[in-house]
């Protein structure tokens, strides 16, 4: 950050991994200009001296320049995931590639962009059982049709790449596993935080899936921290652990008491299953049944001077923050 009148604009300030960035920088002291589509949801964040809101649609390149304009940061978190009725190519990969033209269309006078990216665009769509992925990997054999989210995430962060390649800005991109911890608004919880949502109001047994998460307050911090750390044009995989779903149900039931859901449903059990539950499919089954991977986040909690939270915390304070938001 360049002095004390330097004001960070965040794309996609309501959602989950963005409302954490907001509240973070105002912590610090930090001018801030939270940019989001829907401005009934600006009542997420308190009234504060250094925060504006302001209205944002990244089809909306008029909307864009008045949000960047006066910014010399970018924190850009404006992004779907691939949810309920969402159309896959209008609104998870438009969102993400034309969003991003748009966005860099009007960023002549940004300095730095902090760029939130994913493991989805890591981890190609075909992988090994058992595989670790690193910052040199990209998804590369993702289609509209075979991996829509990995296909918006890998190819909105090589418009990023390409344009900042030709100019004197300042890119790093942030790669999260998936997103737990605690909730703003009932609306963060149908996204990663589905996950453990089924904890709270879900069937007793639990799928055979590993779920690699990360906490949203380190997300937040490591996209804040790159402001002035880590290396130019780098990607930072922020990820902390790994856990089998039956592995969580018994760390709920150690730490909070109470009956939480644990035990493992067969395999030819969770088939039956997938025919009648409106979010399971036999593909999904397919895919993440037994299936464990990891990422090598190097060194970027060290470079990005970040102590992360606890695993196990993370789990009890999302939980809680779910309860609490239903």
């Amino acid at each position: 950050m360049g002095n004390n009148t330097d004001i960070v604009l965040v794309t996609g300030a309501s959602g989950f991994i963005g409302a954490h960035v907001v509240n973070e920088l105002l912590k610090k002291g930090i001018k801030t200009r939270a940019m989001m589509r829907d401005l009934s949801l600006k009542s997420i964040f308190p009234e504060h001296e250094l925060l504006e809101v302001v209205y944002g649609d990244l089809f909306d390149v008029e909307s864009l320049k008045k949000a960047v304009e006066g910014c010399e940061s970018v924190i850009h978190c404006a992004a779907n995931l691939l949810l309920g009725k969402l159309d896959p190519q209008k609104d998870v990969i438009d969102t993400s590639v034309i969003g991003v033209e748009n966005l860099c269309s009007v960023m002549g006078d940004v300095k730095t962009i902090i760029h939130t990216s994913s493991i989805a665009a890591i981890r190609p769509t075909n992988y090994e059982n058992g595989g670790t992925f690193t910052i040199k990997d990209w998804c590369d054999d993702a289609s509209l049709n075979s991996n829509p989210y990995g296909f918006a995430k890998a190819e909105g962060e090589r418009k990023m790449r390409n344009w900042a390649e030709k100019r004197n800005v300042r890119l790093i991109t942030i790669h999260p596993s998936i997103v737990f911890g605690p909730v703003f608004h009932k609306k963060h919880i149908e996204g990663s935080m589905s996950y453990l949502k089924h904890y709270v109001n879900g069937p007793p047994f639990v799928l055979d899936f590993n779920i690699n998460f990360v906490d949203v307050r380190d997300v937040a911090l490591a996209h804040i921290n790159a402001l002035t750390m880590g290396e130019n044009h780098r990607r930072y995989i922020t990820h902390t652990s790994d856990m089998w779903m039956n592995e969580i149900g018994k760390i709920l039931k150690s730490k909070k008491g109470g009956r939480w859901p644990h035990r493992r449903l067969p395999k030819f059990l969770a088939y039956i299953v997938a025919i009648f539950h409106p979010k399971l499919t036999i593909k999904i089954l397919k895919e993440n049944l037994g299936v464990k991977v990891s990422y090598d986040v190097e060194d970027a909690w060290e470079i990005l001077q970040i102590k992360t939270y606890n695993p196990e915390q993370t789990i009890v304070d999302a939980v809680e923050s779910i309860k609490e938001n239903l």
